[in-house]
């Protein structure tokens, strides 16, 4: 009789250490959960000049998505070049997507890159608000780039010497190297924000993005810079216009970029569950309401009620 009660016993206690096993809670550690589109850990390096907006996007995903965990790291658009093509970064976020050389050097290497565009931005001309000028034209933007002298333009002044911003303006005057002089670089956004709010006489190329959602300890200097009219030469009437989302979307604007998600995983994984999210209505919507131009107007929902 003992030996059937002991052998009950320790069925018992296996069945109740089976049972405990089976209810026990998941590991809301991201370095144990598995990696799927909506769950696991993903490191995605985003260019500097569009961060802030790549940041609402996390935050949004992650509360959607609570096992998943994805870490941003800002860097330059050359950095970011730099690191796929040696295959240390996976999923990267840019203001261009890649040419034919480039896909051609991937496909070499049977890597096929899924690239998702998210939207567009630009590049804004500031100078302090004091200034009296309140527009610039390309054409002197060019010249400058060209070192010539400007009477309008002291300094033109970029964000880092790497960055993409360097890159489009340089495209513009089709230029390869920036002039010695009137052209410099500091070393990001934020720094770029603030010289040019205590520096009356130097012009600031920023990425919109950066005025549009200042972190707070910013947005006492944005207030101090004012945003330049830049004249589109490509249109009729050569009008003069600001980076604003109506005129960014219309092409008014001169100088915008199209905005893009490369996965360079191949596989589905949570870069490519983070890709569909930013293309998917949600995404877009975030892009919409921070004043940059979502790839693809999200859809709005009307509730109509029976009378």
């Amino acid at each position: 009789m003992k030996k059937i009660a002991l052998k009950l016993s320790v069925l018992l206690g296996v069945a109740f250490l089976t049972f405990q096993m089976g209810c026990k809670k998941p590991s809301d550690n991201p370095e144990e959960i598995e990696e799927t589109p909506v769950s696991g850990k993903a490191t995605v390096s985003v260019e500097e000049t569009i961060f802030p907006i790549m940041e609402d996007e996390v935050i949004i995903f992650e509360n959607d998505y609570n096992r998943a965990k994805i870490e941003l790291h800002k860097k330059t658009e050359t950095e970011i070049l730099k690191s796929i093509f040696q295959n240390s970064s996976q999923v990267v976020v840019l203001p261009r997507t890649l040419d034919s050389v480039e896909l051609k050097n991937f496909k070499s290497k049977s890597i096929i890159p899924r690239i998702t565009e998210i939207g567009t931005d630009a590049l804004a001309f500031i100078v302090n608000a004091k200034e009296k000028d309140s527009t610039i034209t390309t054409e002197e933007i060019v010249a400058v780039m060209l070192g010539k002298k400007s009477t309008r333009i002291k300094n033109l002044v970029f964000d880092n010497a790497n960055s993409s911003s360097v890159r489009t303006i340089r495209e513009l005057a089709n230029v390869q190297v920036l002039p010695k002089e009137g052209v410099f670089s500091l070393n990001s956004n934020e720094e770029l924000i603030r010289h040019i709010a205590a520096n009356p006489g130097t012009v600031g190329v920023v990425g919109v993005n950066w005025l549009l959602q200042a972190p707070k300890d910013l947005q006492p200097y944005v207030e101090n810079v004012k945003v330049l009219g830049v004249n589109n030469n490509k249109l009729k009437d050569n009008k003069f216009y600001k980076p604003t989302q109506s005129a960014i979307a219309k092409g008014d604007y001169p100088i915008t970029r199209k905005l893009y998600l490369l996965n360079f995983q191949g596989t589905t994984g949570l870069g490519m569950g983070f890709a569909s999210f930013v293309a998917g209505n949600k995404g877009q919507r975030i892009i919409l309401k921070s004043g940059l131009v979502p790839a693809i107007m999200p859809s709005r929902e009307i509730l109509v009620k029976d009378k």
